[in-house]
């Protein structure tokens, strides 16, 4: 019988779901991976820094083919993502690459050169041949297409 080798998926979430769903995955012996950010959120009467997911309603898990179906005993999941009529995977780089950015807290970019529809560099987020297009520039914010993924980051600059 041959064996089959372990991918990442991309499993499509409740809102606000991503991480219990990745915790009970885990609870399950399942290799689940929600990546976040810290984010300092105001109220009229406090500041706190809180963990936003990076990938809003998704959960990156890490099983074979056959056993895809098993995600779907926690309530939170929905379904998987899929691209081009066949479910999406992540390479393994990728999946370094964005722990590799959650460990280092985003490091920052040259913004001197910046604008809308330039290619730049993600080296310095742990993309190891990775270039993205900017999308859009706010103040302190900036939009980046990841063409080979099919997804746009937001970059705190």
């Amino acid at each position: 019988m041959k064996q089959q080798n372990k991918m990442w998926f991309v499993l499509i979430t409740r809102p606000k779901a991503e991480k219990k769903s990745a915790s009970q995955l885990s609870q399950m012996g399942i290799e689940a991976f929600c990546p976040v950010r810290q984010e300092v959120r105001r109220w009229s009467d406090r500041k706190k820094k809180i963990e936003v997911p990076l990938l809003p309603s998704m959960v990156l898990v890490n099983l074979e083919e056959v056993n895809r179906d098993s995600v779907f005993a926690i309530a939170g999941v929905k379904r998987y993502l899929f691209w081009l009529g066949k479910p999406a995977v992540v390479r393994q780089d990728e999946i370094k690459a964005l722990k590799t950015m959650q460990s280092q807290n985003y490091k920052s970019l040259d913004v001197e050169h910046l604008k809308v529809g330039s290619n730049i560099n993600l080296k310095n987020f742990g993309f190891k041949q990775e270039t993205g297009t900017v999308k859009y520039i706010s103040a302190n914010q900036c939009w980046v297409v990841l063409h080979s993924l099919g997804y746009v980051i937001k970059l705190h600059i």
